[in-house]
């Protein structure tokens, strides 16, 4: 049984059919990245799992049980926590005070303790930076708020929303490194970026996205071998 899978979902905003069809599944312990270009549904497809857009058809199953209906605050105690895109960092509190948004749900002391150690071990800088507001810190700062935020919720499920967008070349090798880091700790993660080499070279398995629509669907290896994604996604003929 997988951790997280997808059944022939669809999502609307009005007459506009954003996702058609759409059928995936995520192992726990697993790295899957969805790649596409602007408007393919990836994002789309992240707010239907957070439960932040509602399913038109199909259904969504966490960990053996339903959530197609589930309320997106109650998806986050179950395990589905998300790093959106654009950070969303609240730019009037400090890192700590963003970091404790993702631990609202919680109420052991101990183990948060716990987890700021973790976020502040992986996140060496933002240990620097805590009691700076999170409107004064750069992209690549920002960035590891926002997941660092995320993994305060403990999650079983780390949805990663272009984590690498708008960030300057030496924050974007940091950030999949950590993601890996993350991941071999025992985090699943499900990622979506538009940088297609990084991402593929680091995910287990991989979904190609195109108007809506799952094209191909195979290893992260084999995806970075395909001639048509090549082509399409990383700049290679």
């Amino acid at each position: 049984m997988a951790l997280l899978e997808l059944h022939s979902v669809s999502v609307a905003y009005g007459r506009i059919q954003a996702l058609r069809d759409i059928s995936l599944t995520v192992e726990e312990g697993e790295i899957v990245t969805l790649i596409g270009a602007n408007g393919a549904g990836k994002t789309t497809t992240m707010k239907a799992i957070s439960g932040l857009v509602p399913l038109s058809q199909g259904s969504i199953e966490f960990d053996g049980a339903d959530i197609s209906k589930v309320r997106a605050d109650l998806r986050v105690v179950r395990g589905i926590c998300q790093a959106p895109e654009g950070r969303g960092v609240f730019p009037g509190m400090t890192v700590r005070e963003n970091l404790e948004m993702g631990c609202y749900t919680r109420r052991d002391r101990k183990a948060i303790a716990e987890d700021f150690d973790r976020v502040f071990e992986l996140f060496p800088r933002l240990k620097e930076r805590a009691t700076q507001a999170g409107g004064t810190l750069s992209g690549g700062e920002q960035q590891m708020v926002a997941i660092g935020r995320a993994l305060m919720a403990r999650p079983r499920l780390l949805l990663l929303d272009e984590p690498s967008m708008g960030l300057a070349p030496q924050f974007i090798q940091q950030i999949f490194n950590i993601i890996t880091e993350i991941n071999k700790q025992g985090t699943t993660v499900l990622l979506v970026e538009q940088n297609a080499q990084q991402a593929l070279s680091r995910a287990h398995r991989g979904y190609v996205l195109e108007t809506g629509s799952v094209t191909r669907a195979s290893t992260g290896k084999d995806l970075l071998a395909d001639p048509a994604v090549k082509e399409a996604y990383l700049g290679v003929a």
